[in-house]
């Protein structure tokens, strides 16, 4: 994932949410996400870091009972 912003360390400072509901509920920094086939997403960040966009894969889908599961400096939250 990307770091979360410091706007986002000091909403759950100050509210005291802990950090399962405050990924629950904010997009912790992450302004956008494309669910893609796995073969095209290099081709996605390249376009991206054309514009000074950052980009990464922070995920994958795997067969299974529906979850998520974020895995973040701050914790591992499964939904």
């Amino acid at each position: 994932l990307f770091a979360v912003p410091p706007l986002f360390r000091l909403i759950q400072k100050e509210s005291g949410t802990d950090w399962r509901e405050m990924y629950k509920v904010f997009n912790m920094g992450h302004r956008m996400e494309l669910y893609v086939r796995p073969d095209i997403a290099p081709r996605i960040i390249d376009i991206n870091r054309s514009f000074n966009i950052d980009a990464q894969i922070i995920g994958h889908i795997e067969e299974g009972p529906r979850s998520l599961i974020i895995h973040s400096d701050l914790g591992i939250f499964k939904y």
